[in-house]
């Protein structure tokens, strides 16, 4: 269990949840105990039941790692609504962190278009795939902060850690939303793993599949 926790705490770190001196109270569980954010408990039964994956298929590696990189991007994102599945939401670079919106590039300034990540939607299988925008085709602050994400997600790969033990299954401080869909996000991965004879291989195995140029964010796994 150390070894689980250690593969989530940087999870956490990457996801902007939690700081160096909080890394112990991030310890992973499969279930939350009692429901901090002051939701009832039937309200909470039925948005577990809302977010449980569903249709979880076997899939190629490079698959697998996409929706993971692609959907811990969104996961890191600052939104405050529940997202609905088939739905198109918009990313987008703020402050020097993500922001999950409903509302789409030709509808905010010049300035916020600039900073349009891509466009991004839950499946049924509770991963989030992006429709990059033309914005990370030139080099500049977008492209960099997204390279730098790429950096710390390829960082947390670089362990002997199994994929299976890095996921975020339960991560307290997270907001209330974030933190079901990342539960969801990883009963996902580790079906479609354990589908596609893929447990047990370490995270350095898996690392292979990521793509060479940094600020290029792979759509729907391809």
């Amino acid at each position: 269990m150390i070894r689980a926790r250690v593969g989530t705490v940087k999870l956490a770190a990457l996801m902007n949840d939690v700081t160096p001196k909080t890394y112990r109270q991030s310890a992973m569980a499969v279930e939350p105990s009692g429901n901090p954010d002051g939701k009832g408990l039937n309200g909470f039964m039925l948005d577990w039941y809302r977010t449980e994956p569903r249709a979880v298929v076997a899939k190629p590696q490079r698959q697998v790692l996409a929706e993971f990189f692609t959907s811990m991007l969104v996961l890191s994102a600052q939104f405050k609504y529940k997202p609905a599945v088939g739905v198109d939401n918009y990313l987008y670079s703020v402050d020097n962190g993500w922001n999950l919106s409903l509302i789409g590039p030709e509808q905010w300034s010049d300035e916020r278009y600039a900073d349009f990540v891509g466009t991004c939607v839950l499946q049924r299988d509770m991963t989030w795939t992006i429709d990059p925008s033309e914005q990370l085709l030139s080099k500049g602050p977008l492209a960099d902060a997204l390279g730098r994400f790429f950096d710390a997600f390829a960082e947390t790969m670089e362990t002997d850690l199994t994929l299976e033990e890095i996921l975020p299954f339960y991560v307290r401080r997270m907001p209330y939303w974030q933190r079901l869909h990342a539960s969801a996000l990883s009963r996902s991965i580790r079906g479609s793993v354990l589908l596609g004879d893929q447990a047990s291989t370490s995270c350095r195995h898996w690392s292979r599949q990521l793509p060479q140029l940094k600020n290029v964010l792979l759509a729907n796994g391809v």
